[in-house]
């Protein structure tokens, strides 16, 4: 059994993708082809947004983000400490202060209600992370934004697809950025991202950004990078938009029918809140004496993952940001989180069979 069976995807879509990688290699513009333009064009129909941007990965996308928004030296940024290492990396790269606030115990994600007493004179944005597939209560964090002055990037790598009161992840907030690696919810074939954004001089910023900060051949009105998204792999996206919606379909039926096989077993999903639609970007649950039940799944052929094992503020190359109340509910949560196969292609079967190892494990 596959974690993530992208194999069975491919094998669904091997004509349109086939095709769509053939029609790069026929025209050979490798680097900012036509793929790209009409990615961006459907990705932002999909969302509502009025810009989309590619970019070369969704750690890049955070980083032009925060570039755009001209994230100085010394300039804080709150964000939560329970979510991959990229969050707080693109901050401190460009010499700005992660100020880690708690998780909400059953979501994992941001605790809004925590965060303004947090905001200071040096704050300049707020990065929530729409955990496992689900945003974080946008209009809260939104409106204590609006308050203070400050800019709102969407850490959506693992939610693109995800609604939120109605509105789709990504465009919720003053940038919204995701990640196209293959085991998102929409992924391609090696590294790539987007960010979307309703402001015409942020989207001009990092389209600048992206390509060296050039507003024209060789003109380099600001400092940018090299972060492009390569045309092969927006061609692989745009083959999988096919199916987006079926997949998303599907992982919604999925993540319901997680919960009721463990209803009543001693096993706690994640909590999904009214009216919000998770992707499951990763299906995730808490339990006890984890380090033992992993082992006993694997001997049973069932792959499991955690998503994260420690916490930002608990990591060596972060610890300096410390917390003020160090964040208990993020170091229990990664005591206990535990996340099992999920995709699209999961089979019913499959699914059984993943809760009844999971079960015979903790009840032998």
């Amino acid at each position: 059994m596959e974690f993530v069976d992208l194999k069975a995807q491919y094998r669904s879509l091997k004509a349109g993708i086939d095709e769509r990688i053939h029609r790069v290699l026929d025209h050979g513009q490798y680097i900012m082809g036509p793929e790209v333009r009409e990615l961006e064009e459907k990705l932002a129909a999909y969302t509502g947004a009025r810009h989309c941007i590619t970019v070369a990965s969704g750690t890049e996308a955070l980083l032009i983000a925060l570039m755009a928004i001209d994230l100085e030296p010394g300039d804080e940024v709150i964000t939560t400490p329970f979510t991959f290492a990229a969050t707080a990396e693109m901050i401190v790269l460009l010499g700005g202060v992660p100020v880690f606030v708690d998780i909400e115990p059953d979501t994992c994600n941001i605790d809004a209600s925590l965060i303004e007493a947090k905001v200071t004179s040096r704050t300049r944005a707020v990065m929530p992370v729409s955990l496992y597939g689900q945003c974080a209560d946008m209009d809260v964090i939104n409106a204590i934004a609006a308050r203070h002055g400050l800019a709102v990037i969407e850490d959506a790598a693992q939610s693109f697809g995800a609604a939120y009161k109605g509105r789709k992840s990504c465009n919720l907030s003053t940038i919204g950025c995701t990640s196209f690696f293959p085991s998102k919810p929409l992924g391609c074939y090696g590294d790539g991202g987007a960010m979307f954004t309703n402001d015409d001089a942020l989207a001009q910023a990092c389209r600048e950004i992206r390509v060296h900060g050039q507003s024209a051949r060789y003109t380099h009105t600001r400092v940018g990078v090299g972060g492009r998204m390569d045309t092969l792999q927006c061609a692989v996206v745009l083959a999988k938009l096919d199916r987006f919606e079926w997949e998303l379909q599907r992982r919604s039926e999925l993540g319901a029918r997680y919960g009721m096989l463990l209803a009543g077993t001693g096993v706690e999903p994640l909590a999904v809140r009214t009216g919000r639609e998770c992707v499951w970007g990763q299906y995730t649950v808490f339990v006890d004496d984890r380090a033992a039940l992993q082992a006993s799944l694997i001997e049973q052929g069932i792959p499991t993952a955690v998503h994260y094992p420690r916490p930002l503020h608990l990591q060596p190359a972060y610890a300096q940001f410390g917390s003020d109340d160090g964040c208990p509910l993020s170091v229990r949560a990664s005591q206990r989180v535990m996340s099992l196969p999920m995709s699209a292609d999961l089979r019913d079967a499959e699914q059984d069979r993943v809760v009844k190892a999971l079960v015979d494990s903790i009840r032998p």
